[in-house]
């Protein structure tokens, strides 16, 4: 070896060995130190469930971190107490306002002292310690709990902490596991999810309340004949009318009424409709169905001085063959959504509205004038081969979880072919489904439907028009033109009608 490294290479050796001595020798001062006298210190509590009896209370816990402050002698400055009221150490992606709020301190060296009723308050997770150690490696921090206390730069504690933070991980994956599988069981049950009192029902959501069962009848009738989330929140506030929780409405609890798959007696789990549920429904399905479509895409006409020029009736309708996709109302005319493109996906389809409109409603005028509405709701009735079909399917979802039950499926399998299945069982059961004809097209069908529609029009009421237009009609698909000059090109328009 060259002298001149030989002799870096002794020089940098001697320096490491002084300074784990230095270690060392702290680390034995420190281990078998017993006055800390004066020393900031910080308590941190946590609860994950408010309710959960089995679980010692924050304060409760800040009382018992006391005591041990009071035992060592340390100090907790008043603005040194952190705490995270029902939250969870376990969900990996949940704040702790508090556990944040205690590193930062740790890691300004405020503290020399973390008091915790056990180490599981402070963290389940391992990464959650991880960091905790990684700033005790510069701060040289002491936790303390209430049975013992931990020096998180000894190797032996770091060791027993890591297998304590382990088991309190695997414990809470433990329990997760097990609540999963009782929501699944419950929904399987078609009960009813916990949470929340719903509008309509009481707390259980099994229970119709009948006065409320009435506000739900009306959002979804008016809704369904035109008017606007906002409009139906206004109304009801000034008759005085309260949401499930006591609060006046507002579009978004109208929304969320018209939402609601409960109030159609469908249980959902995991954002899926997976069966009926086993309460009453207050809305038939063909009308939720109905007024989901709406929601898709509407929007509400304005007022005054923000009142479009140009009342666009056919919106959620007129639709871009070219690209598929819908073609919205600006300066009187339908032109499809990516114009505003700027890449190779640009389309410039365009129509002209009025010209367009008058088409298509002449087309539903002559409709209406066919049709007579009874207002009777015939049931559907399932033909011999969809009937077979659907316990067929069923007979194959009992194969399927039997197998899964056995573990000769693994679940993503399971879950795979399982979705498979209902899918085709939905799509039976959708014949099932009569859309709310009667509701929809009151006072408008007949000998008399022209002289309806002219009163509607009138009357400006463009959001019943467009309701009514949207039932009648699934979509008004817009070709390229084919012909030029001023003439409006018919021959570019193809409606596509509902079943009615």
């Amino acid at each position: 070896m060259d002298p001149v490294n030989e002799i870096s290479q002794v020089t940098s050796d001697s320096a490491r060995l002084r300074k784990l001595a230095r270690i060392t020798e702290t680390q034995q001062a420190k281990r078998g130190r017993t006055d800390w006298t004066g020393e900031p210190a910080a308590i941190y509590c946590r609860i994950s469930h408010v309710n959960d009896d089995d679980q010692t209370g924050v304060d409760r816990q800040e009382r018992i971190c006391r005591d041990i402050a009071e035992r060592l002698g340390v100090t907790v400055a008043h603005d040194m107490i952190y705490v995270d009221n029902n939250r969870s150490a376990w969900q990996r992606n949940r704040k702790r306002k508090g556990w944040d709020e205690l590193l930062e301190a740790a890691r300004s060296g405020r503290v020399r002292h973390i008091l915790a009723y056990h180490p599981d308050r402070l963290m389940r997770q391992p990464h959650d310690l991880e960091e905790l150690l990684q700033i005790s490696d510069v701060q040289n921090i002491t936790l303390h709990g209430q049975a013992n206390r931990r020096e998180l730069s000894d190797p032996d504690d770091r060791f027993f902490l890591r297998i304590e933070v382990a088991h309190a991980c695997r414990s809470s994956d433990d329990t997760s596991r097990r609540l999963k599988d009782a929501l699944v069981e419950r929904a399987r049950d078609g009960k009813p999810h916990t949470g929340k009192r719903r509008y309509g029902y009481d707390k259980s959501g099994t229970t119709v309340i009948d006065a409320e069962a009435k506000i739900v009848r009306e959002i979804f009738r008016r809704f369904l004949s035109g008017e606007s989330t906002t409009a139906l929140a206004g109304d009801l506030n000034q008759r005085n009318e309260r949401t499930a929780l006591g609060g006046e409405w507002n579009p978004s609890n109208v929304e969320a009424i018209l939402s609601s798959h409960h109030v159609a007696g469908l249980r959902v789990y995991r954002g899926e409709v997976i069966g009926k549920g086993s309460w009453p429904a207050i809305i038939k399905r063909g009308r939720w169905d109905e007024a989901q479509a709406r929601r898709g895409y509407r929007a509400a006409a304005s007022e005054g001085k923000y009142a479009p020029k140009h009342p666009y009736i056919l919106r959620g309708l007129v639709t871009c063959k070219a690209c598929g996709n819908h073609m919205g109302g600006s300066g009187g005319n339908y032109m499809c959504n990516r114009k505003a493109r700027t890449d190779s996906r640009r389309c410039y389809r365009a129509v002209s509205g009025a010209p367009l409109q008058r088409f298509v409603t002449d087309a539903a005028v002559k409709l209406l004038e066919r049709l007579s509405v009874t207002g009777e709701e015939e049931a559907a009735v399932l033909s011999e081969d969809d009937q077979a079909s659907i316990e067929a399917d069923r007979e194959e979802l009992a194969e399927l979880r039997d197998m899964w039950d056995k573990r000769e499926l693994r679940t993503r399998e399971y879950r795979s072919m399982k979705k498979t299945i209902e899918d085709r069982v939905a799509k039976i059961e959708q014949k099932l489904v009569v859309r709310p004809t009667a509701e929809t097209l009151r006072g408008l069908t007949g000998p008399n439907a022209r002289l309806n529609w002219t009163r509607l029009e009138e009357a400006k009421e463009y959001d019943r028009m467009n309701a009514v237009l949207r039932f009648i009609f699934h979509a008004v698909i817009i070709d390229e033109g084919s012909s030029k000059g001023p003439q409006f090109d018919f021959g570019r328009v193809d409606i596509d009608p509902n079943p009615l």
